[in-house]
Formats: C-alpha cells, sequence, structure tokens
C-alpha cells in the first residue's frame, strides 16, 4: 500500500503556560477552538496532514507544558524536533520577556539548524495588547526568524503560520525523505600507512 504521505515533519511548540499552545494545535489539527483552559500535562501530539509545494507533508505537532516542573519531561523532546514554534501571549508581558529563556532551552537542546518560529496568540484580545508588535518583529529578526500574530480563537494565521514552518523545513532539507534523516553509522577502515 502506498504511504499517505512524502515526509513527516516533528514540530514541537514551547512557551509558557497559559499562552495558548493546546488551543493552537487543536485549532491547527481539529479546527476547532475550546474555551475551557487545562494545562498541559507532560505532553501531547496531534497529527495532521497538508499538501506544501506539492507534497504531503504529515505534521506530528507535539503540545509541551510550559510550567517548570514538567521542564525535565520537555527537554527530551527537543531532540529530533524539526521545527519548534515559540509562542508567547500579546496580552502577557512576562509570557514575551520569556521568549530569550526558551530560545536559550532550544540552543541547550535541539538539533542544530533546527528550524524556528515565533508566534504571538491571542491577537484577537486586541484591547488587553501588553506586546507592541513591533517588538516580537524585531526579536524575530534578531534571531533570523519569522514571526506572526495568531488567535486559536479567531483562527487568525494558525495554518499560514504552521504551513510556513513546515515550507521552510521543506526547503531546508531540500525535499528529500525526511525520514532518512539520521546520520549514517560510521565503519571502521584501515587506511594505507602512507596517509
Amino acid at each position: 500500500m502506498a504511504k499517505a504521505y512524502d515526509h513527516l515533519f516533528k514540530l514541537l511548540l514551547i512557551g509558557d503556560s497559559g499562552v495558548g499552545k493546546t488551543c493552537l494545535i487543536i485549532r491547527f489539527a481539529e479546527d476547532n477552538f475550546n474555551n475551557t483552559y487545562i494545562s498541559t500535562i507532560g505532553i501531547d501530539f496531534k497529527i495532521r496532514t497538508m499538501d506544501v509545494e506539492g507534497k504531503k507533508i504529515k505534521l506530528q505537532v507535539w503540545d509541551t507544558a510550559g510550567q517548570e516542573r514538567f521542564k525535565t519531561i520537555t527537554t527530551a523532546y527537543y531532540r529530533g524536533a524539526m521545527g519548534i514554534i515559540l509562542v508567547y501571549d500579546i496580552t502577557d508581558e512576562k509570557s514575551f520577556e520569556n521568549i530569550q529563556n526558551w530560545m536559550k532551552s532550544i540552543k541547550e537542546n535541539a538539533s542544530a539548524g533546527v528550524q524556528r518560529l515565533l508566534l504571538g496568540n491571542k491577537c484577537d484580545m486586541e484591547a488587553k495588547r501588553k506586546v507592541r508588535k513591533e517588538q516580537a518583529d524585531k526579536l524575530a529578526r534578531e534571531h533570523g526568524i519569522r514571526f506572526f500574530e495568531t488567535s486559536a480563537k479567531s483562527s487568525t494565521n494558525v495554518d499560514e503560520a504552521f504551513s510556513s514552518l513546515a515550507r521552510d523545513i521543506l526547503l531546508k532539507s531540500g525535499g528529500r525523505r525526511s525520514e532518512c534523516r539520521e546520520r549514517p553509522k560510521v565503519g571502521i577502515t584501515t587506511s594505507s600507512p602512507h596517509a
């Protein structure tokens, strides 16, 4: 039987507790929104397949707990992630300030060259905005990453953000089969004494 997708990309959402990571994933994977807020315990994932540049891309989107006490569990999930989405809440300045800590966490735990994306969530709450778009734009430029303002509630930019990250990963991998990205095993060869 033929495979239903060309590439499988593992994405990871990180950010402070309460910024809307779970809501973004549910909006993206199930096109649904739930106002009831239940904290993610540990880690969870959802899957959605989408067409990107004529390829069927299966996105495995991992949702992490933002609380400090789950940090040790979640750092293990950085490995193997091909894309990491950093999420802050535009109505919560602290969650934006903490993006620098999350960036540090990526540097320490993720593979070098992992694609990153900055998301300012809850842009439907303009009246309560505490983080200016320009601030986030500047931060994204400093780190050389894309930036979107999203709303899981109104569905603003959610698909666009995920598909732009999937496109970046695809282009970076040169459209190669992502399942074969493991390093080749190193064999021992004997060299001639003149080498």
